[in-house]
């Protein structure tokens, strides 16, 4: 699953609208809606923005597992 993906299900999964999402952003839904569309990459500083908003990882968002 694509990072857009996995944020996209964090949104609907915590009943917030891309409108939301632009507001912590600092974009307009419009942008959001392409990143969901996978259209256009994300930039880092909103995903990271994200992280912090949603309380979790860039690991978790990037589906990232570490090898032991």
């Amino acid at each position: 699953m694509d990072y857009r993906e996995r944020l996209k299900n964090l949104r609907i999964d915590n009943d917030l609208t891309q409108a939301d999402i632009g507001k912590i952003c600092n974009v307009t839904y419009q942008a959001v809606a392409h990143w969901e569309a996978l259209r256009r990459d994300m930039p880092i500083e909103c995903v990271k923005k994200l992280c912090e908003f949603y309380n979790v990882s860039s690991d978790t968002i990037l589906n990232v597992k570490l090898k032991k």
